[in-house]
């Protein structure tokens, strides 16, 4: 034995810990970690339909496995419908009604610019409610021939539902009428096509069938939120045989201009009627098994690949899913609120991925329901998004950046409307990127996101390839950026606004100046965009750094943050502790371009005892202020707020929706926890060594993390 194994010898026997140390730790077993969490319902839960799809076309079911009961679970929970992001639906605009209809002047800093903000005149009803997304047919079970009727819930008993996750597939097990009904169902993950399998012996006896409804779109009512489909106007659209054989029937929908194809297939002869307009019913033309394919394009004739394909590709699709990118596994944690924590992150994990995964982003109810008319947030795309980066899965980021290179000619056009250089983001948007009115165009917090957001992926990919990729769309928005700040001689200074909307939206728009969050986000995405050009052979542009480098400080009063330099209420009036806390975004969300940490630290705490919970504050809120917390080591604060339950906004149902007050479905909850539990279990650049520095380290937690992508 030489003197290096002795050595080693030595050191092994005084400090056998050592030897687990350098022992690397077990992968997780994450099919493990997944399979605890898939939902299972024993009954009927309107508030926890469950969905397959694939980013860009998802179909949500009821406990039969399709849409049989959609009234009850409209009233009483969350809609059920078949959604694709690409179908959109627009009302003739008679009036020519443009943009600057809807303006409304404001004068700042010696200058006067219209901003469409008057949402409430007949140009601005229109063009906030248009485009529109236009759902897809419902699919769900009827009863044929001698008892012809819809099924109702009494209808049904023994419930058996399971969405096994790990491959992307909705078994569903009923009794109907005294006979069992099987439902199976998946999502092709490469195309816009739903596969069934339906077993019952009501098939065989001619008493069940697969009825597919196509509504004219969403009814008109007060609210624009969660709106019922309209089947009250069979004349206001067409649905068209385009082919019907024995095994297939193709038919193509119009509503005005827009258009979609739907293609039902089956290897299995099967019995097509169409027992009123737009409705069709399908059942197979002997025994007990319907296997079916409902294909859907905007374009041409949408092809159907046949179920087993589907259900096989589903299946390969979600296992990489699952193997690649981040997990975490709190299993042996003694917080009893571990297992909580773990199933929303694992659900969270696949509703962002059926309904965000498209390039267009998601609008905040993704591919649920419809809400503010199926439009997207701009201000709302790093919660939606980044997430996706920091667990491993950049394509998704990627995607929706890709919205962003397609509409930067937009984005332009707006600056320079406006006065300024570069690219000045819209808020509100469907497809073209066209704004929406409201007080929408004077948000700004959405302006530096598609740099974060190309910076995570160049993170994930730190190559040459990566910043020519996004180079002029960091260039442009930064462009837009340092064109939106002034000069104030006798501060020395560069402010921002007015007019502008703070993230926390309480305030005078026409006065608002200074917001904290705000500032540190314009530091960040200017240093950023300096960054880029160093790393192109590019020297910094002198006045992005002169604005950078005399931009306003954070406001401050009596030791801690407030909102915003103009009006420094925050810990004044009580009034002014609702809506979100958004300052804390600047050091959590940001790494603190600006920020004392002992400031934010006296400011994390005010928000934690003296806010007001339950009058709007949102789901991202929780996991925001957790990041904060986690920043400046307060894990346990970070822990507690996160899965705070004396709030309105911070459930999850059974499906793993994060539910806000009246919007069932709110996804900017489900991508910002995903953010923070990413920021905790893997850390940030500067976080303190050893494993999830974002827990706490008091025995409580047990957490096992892989493949995560450090935030800035």
């Amino acid at each position: 034995m030489n003197l290096q194994h002795l050595a080693c010898l030595y050191l092994l026997t005084l400090a056998p810990g050592l030897a687990a140390a350098a022992t690397p730790a077990p992968p997780i077993d994450r099919q493990a970690v997944v399979a605890r969490h898939d939902p299972q319902l024993r009954a009927i839960d309107p508030q926890t339909p469950l969905t397959v799809g694939n980013g860009r076309f998802a179909f949500t079911a009821d406990v039969t496995g399709l849409q049989t009961l959609p009234d009850l679970y409209h009233a009483q929970g969350i809609p059920l419908e078949t959604q694709a992001r690409w179908s959109w639906h627009q009302d003739a605009n008679l009036a020519g009604y443009t943009l600057a209809d809807a303006n409304v002047d404001y004068t700042a800093h010696g200058r006067t610019v219209g901003y469409p903000t008057n949402a409430k005149s007949p140009a601005g009803q229109w063009l906030r409610e248009n485009p529109h997304t236009q759902p897809l047919p419902r699919i769900g079970l009827v009863l044929t021939g001698k008892d012809a009727r819809a099924i109702t819930s009494t209808d049904i008993t023994r419930i058996d539902q399971r969405l096994d996750l790990w491959q992307g597939r909705l078994q569903s097990k009923v009794t109907l009428l005294g006979q069992p009904v099987s439902v199976r169902s998946a999502v092709a993950p490469d195309s816009d096509a739903l596969a069934l399998a339906v077993r019952s012996p009501l098939l065989q006896q001619g008493r069940l069938a697969v009825r597919i409804a196509l509504p004219l779109g969403y009814a008109r009512t007060t609210t624009h939120h969660n709106p019922p489909l309209d089947f009250t106007q069979p004349e206001a659209h067409r649905s068209t045989v385009l082919e019907q054989t024995g095994r297939k029937l193709v038919v193509e929908h119009r509503r005005d201009g827009a258009r979609y194809a739907m293609t039902v297939a089956s290897s299995a002869r099967l019995v097509i009627t169409h027992p009123a307009p737009h409705v069709l019913q399908i059942a197979p033309a002997d025994g007990e098994s319907l296997d079916l394919t409902i294909a859907f394009t905007e374009n041409g004739v949408a092809q159907a690949p046949d179920a087993a394909t589907v259900f096989e590709t589903s299946a390969r699709h979600w296992q990489r899913f699952w193997q690649q990118g981040a997990a975490v596994d709190f299993a042996g944690s003694l917080d009893p609120r571990a297992p909580e924590l773990e199933r929303r992150v694992v659900l969270s994990q696949y509703l962002t991925a059926v309904q965000m995964g498209d390039t267009l982003p998601a609008s905040e109810s993704g591919l649920t329901t419809s809400t503010w008319y199926g439009k997207h947030h701009t201000e709302m795309v790093w919660w939606h998004t980044a997430h996706f980066a920091l667990w491993g899965r950049p394509e998704f980021t990627a995607r929706t950046l890709s919205w962003y290179q397609r509409t930067l000619p937009a984005a332009r056009a707006a600056a320079q409307e406006r006065g300024l250089t570069g690219a000045r983001w819209m808020k509100m948007t469907g497809p073209g990127g066209r704004e929406s009115p409201g007080g929408n165009p004077l948000i700004v917090w959405n302006q530096p996101h598609p740099i974060h957001l190309a910076e995570l992926l160049y993170r994930a990919d730190p190559t040459p390839a990566t910043l020519a990729r996004y180079r002029e769309l960091v260039f442009d928005t930064a462009e837009g950026m340092a064109a939106m700040l002034h000069w104030e001689a006798a501060g020395q200074r560069y402010v921002l606004g007015p007019p502008l909307w703070i993230a926390q939206e309480i305030y005078d728009q026409r006065t608002s100046m200074n917001p904290s969050y705000e500032l540190s986000y314009w530091a960040r995405g200017l240093e950023i965009a300096q960054q880029w050009r160093e790393r192109l052979g590019l020297a910094r542009d002198a006045g992005w750094e002169q604005k950078r480098t005399h931009l306003s400080q954070l406001p401050v009063k009596d030791g801690k943050y407030v909102a915003l330099e103009s009006n420094p209420d925050t810990w004044d009036n009580v009034d002014s502790r609702h809506d979100h806390p958004s300052f804390l975004m600047a050091l959590g969300q940001l790494p603190g371009d600006g920020v004392d940490r002992d400031t934010m630290r006296r400011t994390l705490h005010a928000v934690l005892s003296t806010w007001d919970w339950k009058t709007k504050i949102w789901g991202w809120d929780y996991p925001m202020i957790a990041m904060t917390a986690a920043r400046l080591g307060e894990t346990q604060a970070a822990v507690d707020v996160l899965l705070k339950t004396d709030g309105p906004n911070n459930r999850y149902t059974g499906a793993g929706h994060n539910t806000n007050t009246n919007l069932p479905v709110y996804l900017p909850g489900n991508g910002a926890l995903l953010a923070a539990v990413a920021l905790m279990a893997g850390g940030w650049d500067g976080a303190p060594a050893g494993n999830a520095p974002g827990f706490p380290r008091d025995g409580q937690w047990v957490v096992k993390a892989e493949g995560f992508q450090r935030l800035p």
